[in-house]
């Protein structure tokens, strides 16, 4: 199997982008499904079982939260 390599980016897209990929997401959450989306050109495949939750962080007058899915490849 090829080894992908290690990556860590942040992808902005526009408002209305971005609740269509939330609304999918949730979607296919709540059907129990595996997800699939491309992020700068690579497709990533979520399985049904990833876990999920939420992040908060502050720092000065910076304010940020995360929806995450997390999972350990095979």
């Amino acid at each position: 199997m090829k080894r992908k390599k290690n990556r860590d980016l942040e992808k902005i897209y526009p408002k209305g982008q971005f609740i269509a990929k939330l609304r999918r997401l949730a979607d296919t959450l709540e059907a129990g499904k595996n997800f699939s989306i491309q992020i700068s050109g690579e497709r990533i495949f979520v399985p049904q079982s990833a876990g999920v939750n939420i992040e908060h962080e502050r720092e000065g007058n910076l304010e940020e939260v995360e929806f995450q899915i997390k999972w350990m490849r095979r």
